[in-house]
């Protein structure tokens, strides 16, 4: 069975520690997720937050700090400077001056975020207290996107139970948490961010679908036409992923039903990357592979950024924090392909 990202971190033990900042650093259930991580070997662990809420936590769950567990109150850092003149340089242009970037920066989510754009931390999390759009607008406006990267997507990990059928595998899901309605290209950008994704957190080479409601011709409508026309932009500007569209779920995921409505395809029927046409069939797809289908869902986990930010669900459990921290880790390391 693939491995969680926990799992893959485990197995390759890596020598050097990297460091993530945790923007929420006095939530119980941050603090449990950050201390299994660091007792793991996963990673060195930035709790952000008042020192004194921080600490006592800490203190709640029979731990301090040191040993891959430090904490940094904004208010009182010693960094808090440094980042304030660095936030000033890049939000200048948006009329931010040094008092508000000061201001700024003393707010736990863009101080855990300018620790990763300076360099002290490789990727941040957050979520278990701030909302979606308030984690995914500091990301944007204090990491940026990818320089290669034309769109900030986000994706499900999801891995299937263990008594699952033959026919189960883990998959990537994308976008169920961000983009509403993808256009051609952008459908195009998620499948190609979508593929990074598939080599860095499941180790897999990726075999793209993109879906829809008709298989190979089955049905003609313009939103047929929108994931025909993405497949074009993907083989042509990327002959090297495999890829194909447009197939139903079942063409994509079933062999025998691949090889019945796609034959020939080197996708239908094994595809480990499904790329949903909007974000209504993306949410309800994963939603309803998790409780019906007894699948584990990671994510929302974000792609397309200049270096890792991720977003926990504020309903998340200490065990989501660890398993988003290894997430984390694993989306800065580079991966070869």
């Amino acid at each position: 069975m693939t491995k969680t990202p926990i799992d893959l971190l485990l197995s390759k033990a890596p020598p050097d520690r990297p460091t993530v900042s945790l923007s929420e650093g006095s939530d119980p259930r941050v603090v449990a997720g950050a201390l299994a991580a660091r007792n793991a070997g996963i990673a060195d662990v930035i709790l952000v937050g008042k020192a004194d809420a921080v600490t006592a936590e800490l203190q709640a769950q029979g731990a301090r700090a040191g040993d891959g567990i430090s904490i940094h109150d904004p208010a009182t850092s010693p960094l808090t400077d440094e980042l304030a003149e660095a936030f000033h340089t890049l939000r200048r242009h948006k009329g931010v001056d040094a008092d508000a970037a000061r201001k700024a920066v003393e707010t736990p989510l863009v101080y855990a975020a300018m620790l990763v754009r300076e360099g002290h931390a490789v990727g941040t999390v957050g979520g278990a207290v701030a909302t979606t759009s308030d984690v995914v607008r500091t990301a944007l406006q204090v990491i940026g996107k990818a320089p290669d990267t034309s769109l900030v997507s986000s994706f499900f990990l999801m891995f299937p139970p263990q008594d699952a059928g033959a026919d189960a595998r883990a998959m990537v899901y994308s976008d169920c948490g961000l983009v509403i309605d993808p256009s051609a290209d952008e459908l195009a950008a998620i499948a190609t961010a979508s593929a990074a994704s598939c080599r860095a957190l499941l180790q897999q080479d990726p075999k793209i679908a993109l879906l829809s409601f008709s298989s190979k011709g089955s049905a003609r409508h313009e939103k047929v036409t929108k994931v025909t026309n993405a497949l074009d932009r993907l083989r042509a500007d990327h002959p090297d992923l495999m890829v194909d569209g447009e197939l139903q779920f079942d063409a994509a995921f079933v062999p025998a039903v691949g090889a019945s409505k796609a034959p020939g395809s080197q996708v239908a029927g094994q595809a480990n990357v499904m790329v949903f046409p909007n974000l209504d069939a993306g949410n309800i797809a994963y939603k309803i592979t998790q409780r019906l289908g007894g699948y584990t869902a990671i994510g929302p986990i974000l792609q397309g950024l200049a270096k890792p930010a991720n977003d926990l669900s504020r309903g998340c459990v200490a065990g989501d924090v660890t398993q988003m921290i290894a997430v984390t880790v694993l989306q800065s390391t580079p991966t070869p392909g």
